[in-house]
């Protein structure tokens, strides 16, 4: 392999910064030309790496070869067919494999003594709660930050990260909004008889009319996952994140619950999509409502045995 002098990388890299090729192993298929700037889409430490091939291995399309005893390099059209999913990254342990985009540095250490052991892992799961009666209390910002941010992490299909956020915190504003899909499922009573008999939308519109609010439970926020309408990935990402969502909630003593009729609403309600600034191209693919809980369960309630085909 020709060995090439120092140069100075795209700086998008940031701390790459000046680079001594020959002090890296760097294989030309792995080199990007724009213009007269060199790009890799990642580097390999050579004096760091025990050449065990782990990276190529866990990368989910097989853009690394590796033969035993050398240092694993790049196909030729990685860079193009890289899903930036950071495996790689994860698996290496002596920090040797740089990628473009996700260096080790920004990828925190895994702490194994924090991993749930099976009893805590259930427990964890079975004391989720859908939460309807909120204190009167706002949620802070950051707190709403901080759940989006972990939900973030989500797994997305080719880890596409295709979801966007929109946050509605103001009491008016829910009320509001509330109040629109009342206006939908008085619509549906008119003109779909059937599936508002199936949605019930008698018995919500009805305890609305008593002050009952059973659209948004009087939720101080409520947060809402959208996507491009044509995303075929869109509607399994966005419920697999507020399902992180949901259960990140609990880390940070707030309960939640899925807003199903308001969902519903925002998809077929032209003034309610109209309020929630979608555009034409984009669709609401869940929505959660998020506060303080009123009240603390103390038990674990059952579910129905799951049934189970073992094939052979």
């Amino acid at each position: 392999m020709n060995h090439m002098p120092a140069v100075k990388l795209y700086a998008g890299l940031g701390a790459w910064g000046y680079l001594n090729l020959d002090k890296i192993l760097i294989s030309e298929r792995m080199l990007i030309l724009l213009g007269d700037t060199i790009m890799e889409l990642f580097r390999i430490d050579e004096q760091t790496c025990n050449t065990d091939g782990l990276c190529a291995q866990v990368c989910p399309f097989g853009l690394i070869e590796w033969q035993m005893g050398e240092v694993p390099v790049a196909i030729a059209d990685a860079d193009s067919l890289c899903i930036r999913c950071g495996h790689c990254v994860a698996i290496c342990p002596t920090e040797s494999f740089h990628h473009r985009d996700m260096e080790p540095a920004l990828c925190p250490p895994i702490h194994q003594e924090w991993q749930l052991n099976r009893e805590q892992c259930e427990h964890f799961l079975r004391a989720r709660r859908s939460v309807r009666l909120y204190k009167k209390k706002e949620v802070e910002r950051e707190k709403l930050r901080q759940l989006i941010e972990m939900a973030r992490y989500a797994p997305t299909a080719i880890n596409s990260q295709g979801i966007r956020w929109l946050v509605i915190d103001q009491s008016d504003t829910l009320a509001t909004m509330a109040a629109s899909v009342i206006e939908w499922m008085q619509w549906l009573e008119r003109e779909m008889p059937e599936m508002a008999a199936t949605l019930h939308v008698d018995r919500v519109i009805g305890r609305w009319q008593q002050g009952i609010d059973g659209i948004l439970r009087q939720a101080p926020a409520l947060i809402v996952a959208y996507a491009e309408f044509e995303s075929r990935m869109a509607p399994t990402s966005c419920t697999i994140a507020l399902s992180y969502l949901e259960l990140a909630a609990t880390g940070l003593g707030l309960g939640t619950c899925w807003a199903g009729y308001f969902n519903a609403a925002a998809n077929s309600y032209p003034p309610l999509k109209q309020a929630l600034g979608l555009g034409n191209e984009q669709q609401c693919y869940g929505a959660m409502m998020v506060g303080y809980p009123a009240l603390r369960y103390k038990r674990l309630p059952t579910r129905n045995e799951p049934e189970i085909t073992w094939l052979d």
